[in-house]
C-alpha cells in the first residue's frame, strides 16, 4: 500500500508544478484573453495565507465567493491544458489568472444569478475530486466551464481536501462532511425560477460526496428535482457495491447519470488498494457481459475512455484533459440534450471528434468510430454490426473485381 502511494506521487510530481498561494487578483487581463464568472461554495475552513483563500481544513459553514478568472488568448494554449500561475504576481497573457475574489452573502449570490443568468437558465454545477487544493479546483473548473463552450452558468462546489497525495483518507471523510452542504446547493438552485435545468459534473472523489447528496436528496424528498437532467461521474472513485446501493436508493432518476471510466486510471488503482481491493466504479472492466448488462439494466450511459491519451501520467482527468471529451459534453448541453441523448452515442461523438470527423465517412469509419460506446450502448452495437457488415460486402465487392469472380 505504501509502495502505491509513493509510485502514485512519483507519477504525480512528473507533471505540471502545482500552484500555492498563487489565487491573487491582477487589475487588468490582456487582449484576447477569455473570462469565466463563477459562484464558488466551499465548506473550507479560510486560510490566513494571501493568495491561498481557504485551506484544506474543514469550515464551520457554507461559504460564497464571486471569482472571475482570466484564461490566456488563443494560441497559449491547447484546450484542455491549465496553465498555473508560476509566481506573485501572475502574468495574465500566459496563465490562468483571478480578475476578481469577491466574498458573498445569499443575498449577493442571488444577485450573481440575476446578473450571470446564461441565456438558456442552465445551470453546471462541477464537484472535484481527491487531492486539490482551492486553487486548483478554482483555474480547473474555469478551464472545463470555457473550453466546453456549454451555454451554462457555472458553479463550483469545493469540499476540504488537503491537497496531498497522503491524505486520501482525510478527505474522503471530508467529503462525507460535504454532503448535506452539497445537497443545500443543488435544492437552492433548483429551486429558482430563473433557472431552467441543472448538470452535476463529478470527477474522482467528488463522485462519492455528489452521489451521497443525491441520495440524501432523494430519501428526503421521495426523488430528485426535475431540473436535474445530467450528472456526469468522471473517474469516479466510489466502490461498485456502495454504487448500487446509492442507486438503489435513487430509484428511476438513475437513469440521468453518465459515466467515464478508464481502465488504466492509476489513481483509481491505488485507491482500490487502499479499499481493500474492491473495484472502484471509474475502472470497471466494460468488456464483460454481466457489468455490461447491469449498467443497461438501470439505463446508465458509460463512455470507455481506455484509448483517450491526454497529458495526465495518472489517466486520471481524461475527461477534462482531452479536448474531444470536454467538447462533446459541451456540445450535448448547448443543443438542449441529455448527456446520454443524441443520433450518435456520447462515446461516438467522442470517437468521430477524434479522427476528425463528426459524423464519420463510410462504413468502415463508422465501425471504427462506434466501437468505443458499442460496450455498453445497445443502439451503438446494432450500428457497429451494421457497419461492419457493411465493410466485409464492400472488401468481399471489391476482392470479387479484382479476381473476376
Amino acid at each position: 500500500m505504501a509502495g502505491a502511494l509513493v509510485s502514485a506521487a512519483i507519477l504525480a510530481s512528473g507533471c505540471a508544478s502545482r500552484p500555492y498561494a498563487t489565487l491573487m487578483t491582477v487589475d487588468r487581463t490582456v487582449p484576447g484573453a477569455h473570462r469565466v464568472d463563477m459562484l464558488v461554495a466551499t465548506t473550507r475552513a479560510p486560510s490566513p495565507v494571501a493568495g491561498v483563500i481557504f485551506s484544506g481544513e474543514r469550515g464551520p459553514e457554507l461559504s460564497l465567493e464571486n471569482i472571475v478568472v482570466s484564461i490566456p488568448p488563443d494560441g497559449v494554449r491547447k484546450a484542455g491544458d491549465v496553465i498555473y500561475p508560476k509566481r506573485n504576481p501572475p502574468d495574465p497573457s500566459r496563465e490562468f489568472v483571478a480578475l476578481r475574489i469577491d466574498p458573498l452573502t445569499e443575498q449577493g449570490a442571488n444577485r450573481w444569478f440575476e446578473q450571470r443568468e446564461a441565456p438558456s437558465g442552465r445551470l453546471l454545477i462541477f464537484v472535484h475530486g481527491f487531492n486539490s487544493s482551492y486553487e486548483e479546483a478554482v483555474f480547473r473548473f474555469a478551464q472545463i466551464s470555457y473550453d466546453s463552450g456549454a451555454d451554462a452558468a457555472p458553479i463550483l462546489f469545493t469540499w476540504p481536501s488537503q491537497g496531498s497525495i497522503f491524505g486520501y483518507l482525510y478527505d474522503r471523510e471530508s467529503a462525507n462532511y460535504s454532503r448535506s452542504s452539497l445537497e443545500r446547493v443543488i435544492q437552492q438552485a433548483a429551486a429558482r425560477k430563473d433557472v431552467s435545468e441543472i448538470t452535476i459534473m463529478a470527477h474522482s472523489m467528488g463522485s462519492w460526496l455528489t452521489m451521497e447528496a443525491l441520495r440524501q436528496m432523494a430519501i428526503r424528498d421521495g426523488g430528485l428535482p426535475k431540473k436535474l437532467g445530467n450528472v456526469v461521474l468522471a473517474s469516479p472513485d466510489l466502490d461498485v457495491d456502495v454504487f448500487r446501493e446509492q442507486l438503489d436508493e435513487i430509484g428511476p432518476d438513475q437513469s440521468r447519470i453518465t459515466i467515464f471510466t478508464s481502465q488504466d486510471d492509476r489513481a483509481l488503482l491505488v485507491s482500490r488498494r487502499l479499499a481493500g481491493g474492491v473495484q472502484r466504479l471509474g475502472a470497471v472492466d466494460l468488456t464483460k457481459p454481466d457489468v455490461q448488462a447491469g449498467f443497461a439494466k438501470r439505463g446508465i450511459n458509460v463512455v470507455d475512455l481506455t484509448s483517450v491519451r491526454t497529458g495526465d501520467s495518472l489517466n486520471h482527468t481524461k475527461f477534462a484533459q482531452s479536448a474531444e471529451v470536454v467538447q462533446a459534453i459541451g456540445r450535448r448541453l448547448i443543443a438542449g440534450q441529455k448527456v446520454s441523448e443524441g443520433n450518435l452515442g456520447l462515446g461516438e461523438t467522442i470517437g468521430a471528434a477524434a479522427i476528425g470527423t463528426a459524423q464519420g465517412v463510410g462504413s468502415a469509419v463508422n465501425a471504427a468510430v462506434n466501437a468505443p460506446a458499442a460496450l455498453v450502448d445497445p443502439g451503438a452495437r446494432q450500428r457497429v454490426g451494421e457497419s461492419l457488415q457493411d465493410v466485409g460486402r464492400n472488401i468481399g465487392g471489391s476482392l470479387q473485381t479484382v479476381t473476376g469472380n
